[in-house]
């Protein structure tokens, strides 16, 4: 319960996975000053529908479009979340299954690097 009230020091963190293995021990980077869990569950969740997408081509079973996505594609996990961090297993099947909107990919929105390169610009 105390993961959902309290941020840890610097907000929460998102660790963004290669499942192709390119970059070392599979992490691309994390990304954190999150200001809450449901902030931090929210881009988890539309960057992996993001991925999935980039990976679905004309034609692919929902099948292949997961074959796709665990060859190429780059999952993401909310760190110091426990049971309470949004999980890509468990929706994995519905996002092969059915295209995102273009909302629904939209992580960068989400993203809270935004607002610290719009305040620089200020």
């Amino acid at each position: 319960m105390s993961e959902t009230l309290f941020a840890p020091e610097g907000g929460w963190r998102v660790r963004i996975i290669d499942l192709s293995g390119g970059a070392e021990d599979n992490i691309v980077e994390e990304i954190g000053g999150f200001p809450d869990l449901i902030h931090a569950n929210a881009f988890a969740r539309a960057y992996v529908r993001d991925s999935i997408e980039r990976c679905r081509s004309a034609g692919l079973s929902p099948k292949e479009v997961l074959q796709a996505w665990f060859a190429y594609g780059e999952d993401a996990e909310v760190l110091e979340a426990g049971e309470n961090g949004w999980r890509s297993a468990n929706e994995l099947d519905d996002f092969a299954a059915h295209r995102a909107s273009e909302m629904e990919r939209d992580w960068r929105a989400l993203d809270p690097r935004r607002s610290d390169d719009e305040d620089e610009v200020e």
